[in-house]
């Protein structure tokens, strides 16, 4: 029987995602097979992965804290899937990938565990091993925050030739996309407005005290172009609107992110004399 996730890099339901990173890193480093010879080390390493890859994706994390590890099992409620085997030195390894639910209101696959040495690699930036397959050449992209969130087409010159190259939708600054023949490194460039945080954005955007007291229509800069929103009357600072679904693509095709816009109020530092007056009369 499958011991329950949380249990696996010891926290609990309640821990962050920072705590589940920093939970992760340790484990992972402690029995990684190139390091820890012990018989079950294999065995270990496979499961610490398979429960942070879970962990640390919201939806997943969503579905396994509801279902636990039936949401993830091809044998259970019409879930699909494949089972896979890689090769990696001595070891060898079997994931799941391509899970998806039968009902149409699933908007992510259940499963999609990868290699454990790829989630480990993309995570530290390199591998213990000496003895796997020669390591690829390792080329350095820089793309624009639009470019990352959307997927664009490079060209580089790879051992004297060049190639055109699709970068996906959702890429995130610092991943590694490996290739058949050499790895890409992703740097992503910060946007002046937009701030991601995993799959979803968030704006602030500042409004007057009159359009949070009465309300407004305001225009409001999104992935997809300007957008006009509605300030509900009696809007507090820092209420944050959510359009779901107009996030950033998830880049392992687990559905999208959402975009979240932050409201500030601004208080004018300076009033003139009639200003005031008409707030003390107001009382507000």
């Amino acid at each position: 029987m499958k011991k329950d996730f949380y249990e696996v890099l010891g926290v609990d339901k309640s821990s962050s995602k920072e705590e589940i990173k920093s939970a992760y890193r340790k484990m992972a480093l402690k029995h990684h097979p190139d390091r820890n010879k012990e018989a079950d080390s294999e065995e270990k390493f496979k499961e610490i992965n398979e429960a942070y890859e879970v962990l640390s994706n919201d939806k997943k994390k969503e579905a396994y804290d509801q279902y636990g590890h039936a949401a993830f099992d091809p044998s259970a409620g019409g879930f699909g899937g494949r089972t896979y085997t890689d090769q990696s030195g001595p070891f060898t390894y079997t994931w799941n990938s391509g899970g998806q639910n039968a009902s149409n209101n699933a908007d992510f696959s259940f499963g999609g565990f990868s290699n454990p040495f790829d989630i480990f690699e993309q995570f530290f930036g390199s591998s213990f091993s000496q003895s796997r397959a020669p390591r690829l050449e390792t080329y350095r992209v820089q793309l624009s925050f639009m470019e990352a969130a959307k997927g664009t087409e490079k060209e580089f010159n790879i051992n004297g030739k060049n190639k055109k190259v699709k970068i996906p939708a959702g890429v995130n600054d610092g991943q590694r996309i490996r290739f058949q023949d050499f790895i890409l490194y992703i740097d992503v460039q910060a946007h002046p407005q937009f701030k991601r945080d995993d799959d979803d954005i968030f704006i602030t955007v500042p409004i007057t005290i009159t359009q949070a007291i009465l309300g407004d229509s305001i225009q409001v800069e999104t992935l997809d172009g300007p957008l006009k929103v509605k300030v509900q009357p009696g809007t507090q600072s820092h209420t944050l609107i959510r359009l779901k679904g107009k996030g950033i693509n998830n880049v392992q095709g687990y559905g999208k992110g959402d975009f979240y816009i932050r409201l500030i109020v601004n208080i004018p530092q300076k009033l003139n004399f009639q200003q005031k007056l008409l707030l003390k009369e107001l009382k507000l």
